[in-house]
Parts: structure tokens; C-alpha cells; sequence
């Protein structure tokens, strides 16, 4: 099980809307991040930079980061888990089909 660590954040909601989180350091599976007045378990290992789901994030639900959509769940996301390229389509770039969506 990951290490509970509450005198500094793991990890920070950059906006009152995100449903992501951004890693301040790298944070391994089961770890307990606190994010104001939710805390949520890593349910994998989260990489210093990278994104963390705040809450489940349905397939083509939107991702929000800085109160922007950022890009669209390819899949379904749950609570805790790495939100990167594997499980994200762009909202600003073209995807793999030339399509912006």
C-alpha cells in the first residue's frame, strides 16, 4: 500500500471545475492524495507532471483542467487513475484521424 502523506500536496486541482489533478511528484499506487476537502487513492502509479482522475470520468465525458476542456476520455477513467494519451483524445490537437473534437 502506497504512504499517506498530509503536510505537503502530492498533487493539485488547478481549477474549481477540473476533474484532474497534476502529480507534484511522483506518487505510487495506493497512495492517498488530498486535494482540499477530497482525498482520493492512486489506483496506479502517477508520474511527477502527469494527470490524476479526481473522480470517474466516463468514456467521452470531457477533461477538465484549468476550468478548460482539455481533451475527451477515450475511455472510462476512474477515480485515482493516470489520465494521459492512452485514455485521452485532444480537444486542441488533431487525433490520430486528422479530427480536432
Amino acid at each position: 500500500m502506497g504512504e499517506v502523506v498530509r503536510d505537503r500536496p502530492l498533487a493539485l486541482v488547478l481549477g474549481v471545475s477540473d476533474n484532474v489533478a497534476v502529480a507534484v511528484t511522483a506518487v505510487a499506487e495506493g497512495t492517498e492524495v488530498i486535494l482540499g476537502d477530497r482525498t482520493v487513492t492512486t489506483v496506479q502509479d502517477i508520474r511527477f507532471g502527469h494527470k490524476l482522475a479526481v473522480e470517474p470520468i466516463a468514456e467521452g465525458a470531457a477533461i477538465r483542467k484549468y476550468d478548460e476542456v482539455i481533451g475527451i476520455a477515450s475511455a472510462a477513467i476512474a477515480a485515482g487513475a493516470h489520465v494521459h494519451v492512452h485514455n485521452v483524445v485532444s480537444a486542441r490537437l488533431p487525433g490520430p484521424d486528422g479530427v480536432v473534437r
